[in-house]
C-alpha cells in the first residue's frame, strides 16, 4: 500500500445563468467537462435554487462566449466553478425575489423563497411559476477566485503475482481509498478515482519513453507505447471517504489528480513484498525486474 497527496487549487472560474419562461435555467460555463463536470456543477446550481437537477441545462461554451476560466482539471473544476454557481444562484434567487416582489407589488424584503418556493404574506409561487410571469428576462453572471480549496489525500492498496521467469506483474486486486469531500456525483467521483489509478498503474509498470543513442524517440506512436488496457487491469475498488472541504459551500474538494500519485509507490511496495527484490526505476518493466532480481539473488 501507499499513500498520496496533492495540493489542489482554486482558479478563476466564470459563469453565466439565465431563466427560461418554462422554469429551466440555462447555465453557460467556460470549463470543458472531463469527467462528468456538466453535471456535478448543474447539480450545484441545482442545490442553490432549490429546484430539480432535471431543470438545468449545462452547456459549455468557447472562451468568445464566457468569461475567463482558468485550465480544466480535475484539481480544481468542480471545486471553482461550483463556486461560481454558487454565487450565480444566489444573485438570481436576489433577482428573482425582486421580481416576486414587483409581481405582489410588495417590499422585497417581505418576499421569502426556499427550497425554489417564494412566499409573500400568505401568496406562494413555485420558480417555474414565477418564471412563467417575468416581463424581463433574468440573467446573472458571476466570476471567482476562491482560494478555500483543500488538499487530497489517497491510499491505494494493490495486491500483486509475480512471474520470477519473465518478470511480468500481474495486478490481482486495487483498492483506491480516498478523502474526497463532498462527493457531488459519488458514480462520476467514483469514475474519476479508477481513472486516476489505471493511469498511475501504466506510469508505474508499462509507459516509457525509448530513445536510441542519437536521443530520437523510437516509440513514436500509441502501438509501441504501452499503456495498460482492461485486459492488464481488476476491476478498480473505491472507497470513498466524505470530509467537506470547510472552504466550499458544498464542502467540495479536487479528486481527480490525488489517484495519479499512490499507484507506483503502492505496486513497487507490493512487488517487494512478493520478491523481495526493491525497485527503484519506473516504468517497473519485466525486463527491469527480472534484472533486479537476479541483483537481488547475487
Amino acid at each position: 500500500m501507499a499513500a498520496g497527496f496533492w495540493f489542489n487549487w482554486g482558479g478563476k472560474s466564470s459563469v453565466t445563468a439565465s431563466v427560461n419562461a418554462d422554469g429551466a435555467v440555462n447555465l453557460i460555463e467556460g470549463s470543458t467537462d472531463i469527467g462528468g463536470s456538466r453535471a456535478s456543477i448543474a447539480m450545484q446550481l441545482a442545490e442553490t435554487l432549490g429546484i430539480p437537477y432535471e431543470d438545468i441545462r449545462p452547456q459549455v461554451v468557447g472562451t468568445a462566449s464566457i468569461g475567463y476560466n482558468d485550465a480544466t482539471g480535475g484539481s480544481r473544476t468542480t471545486f471553482g466553478a461550483g463556486w461560481a454557481v454558487y454565487e450565480v444562484g444566489n444573485k438570481l434567487l436576489a433577482e428573482m425575489r425582486q421580481r416576486a416582489a414587483d409581481y405582489w407589488d410588495a417590499p422585497v424584503e417581505a418576499v421569502a423563497v426556499d427550497n425554489g418556493i417564494f412566499t409573500q404574506n400568505g401568496d406562494k409561487l413555485t420558480f417555474r411559476e414565477l418564471a412563467g410571469k417575468l416581463d424581463v428576462p433574468v440573467t446573472v453572471s458571476a466570476s471567482v477566485h476562491p482560494q478555500g480549496y483543500g488538499p487530497g489525500f489517497g491510499l491505494h492498496i494493490v495486491d500483486v503475482e509475480v512471474d520470477v521467469e519473465t518478470g511480468k506483474v500481474t495486478i490481482l486486486r486495487y483498492t483506491a481509498v480516498q478523502d474526497v469531500g463532498t462527493a457531488i456525483h459519488p458514480s462520476y467521483v467514483e469514475g474519476q478515482l479508477q481513472g486516476g489509478a489505471a493511469q498511475g498503474v501504466g506510469w508505474a509498470l508499462n509507459e516509457e519513453y525509448v530513445y536510441d543513442e542519437q536521443g530520437r524517440l523510437l516509440n513514436t506512436s500509441l502501438l509501441d507505447y504501452r499503456m495498460p488496457t482492461t485486459l492488464d487491469l481488476p476491476m478498480i475498488d473505491t472507497v470513498l471517504v466524505e470530509v467537506p472541504n470547510p472552504g466550499h459551500p458544498y464542502g467540495v474538494r479536487g479528486v481527480g489528480e490525488v489517484p495519479i500519485v499512490p499507484p507506483a509507490a503502492a505496486l513497487a511496495n507490493a512487488i517487494y513484498h512478493a520478491t523481495g527484490a526493491r525497485m527503484h526505476e519506473l516504468p517497473m518493466s519485466p525486463a527491469r525486474v527480472v534484472a533486479r532480481l537476479a541483483e537481488v539473488e547475487r
